[in-house]
């Protein structure tokens, strides 16, 4: 069992409650999203990164100098989630990216190849192929999932109901990139996204409060 920290203040001790730090290359879908999270437990805090540091190597990087040591407990249940898309990466910087955060205990919602996947499977079951972010935003568009959808949308409300179908879906997927022998974080696992999980955590640490 995890050591829970204690924090002298006047009156006596307090138990620390551990917190979610979200570290994502996006400053408008994503922060919008897990912002809303924040209702059910306030424990999150969601650090942009600056366009220069997008590259998935350069995000897991950039989570190491954003989060400080004084503030970071993974003992007490702290965790440190890079959140980020496909876009440019190769299969090497997604290795990469991927060995960085192991090494640092952190873990990672990769989608592939954007962010609006995870929304896109509270209303279908996604299998085939997408290119890139905008045929994305046309399933989302196509058949009124998310009329006229725009990235600095709030979509929590509408998306709550279906959320456990998205969970579902998006484990199918992953399972089927590991039965032909892919890992998450390649290029070819596409579609695939393992937000998730994260959202899973989100949830449970929401009921536990």
């Amino acid at each position: 069992m995890a050591r829970i920290k204690e924090h002298r203040r006047k009156g006596g001790l307090r138990s620390r409650k551990p917190v979610i730090y979200i570290i994502c290359e996006g400053s408008e879908t994503e922060v919008n999203y897990f912002r809303r999270f924040r209702r059910q437990y306030s424990l999150i805090d969601i650090y942009p990164i600056a366009s220069k540091y997008k590259s998935a190597v350069s995000l897991v990087k950039q989570a190491i100098n954003t989060i400080k040591p004084a503030s970071y407990f993974p003992e007490d249940g702290d965790q440190i989630w890079c959140v980020f898309d496909r876009n440019g990466n190769t299969n090497e910087e997604l290795n990469k990216a991927g060995g960085i955060a192991s090494r640092r205990g952190y873990s990672i919602a990769f989608s592939n190849p954007a962010f609006e996947l995870w929304f896109l499977l509270h209303f279908t079951d996604q299998r085939a192929y997408l290119a890139d972010a905008e045929a994305v935003i046309a399933k989302l568009d196509a058949k009124s999932h998310i009329p006229n959808y725009i990235k600095t949308g709030d979509y929590y409300d509408i998306l709550l109901p279906k959320q456990q179908q998205a969970v579902n879906r998006a484990k199918a997927l992953q399972e089927y990139h590991k039965n032909n022998g892919l890992p998450l974080l390649h290029r070819d696992s596409n579609p695939c996204t393992t937000v998730a999980e994260l959202v899973e955590l989100l949830q449970s640490r929401a009921r536990q409060k």
